[in-house]
């Protein structure tokens, strides 16, 4: 199984890294979040997603194509 690897020495992204990253918008993100299928965290006023809970969900993404 292959793994996603963002940035091994990141603990934590702020949502506009997760956007840039994963090439979502800030709704569908915050949706995402709303919704529990993205943990998230606050750091004061700052949305923080830890880089292991970020892989956790993009590991559990369906599969497309053949590889499926």
């Amino acid at each position: 199984m292959n793994t996603v690897s963002l940035c091994p020495e990141c603990a934590a992204y702020s949502v506009p890294e997760v956007m840039a990253r994963v090439g979502v918008g800030r709704d569908k993100l915050y949706r995402l979040i709303r919704e529990g299928k993205l943990p998230a965290r606050k750091l004061g006023r700052k949305t923080l997603i830890l880089a292991t809970d970020l892989e956790a969900f993009l590991e559990s993404l369906p599969r497309m194509g053949a590889a499926a």
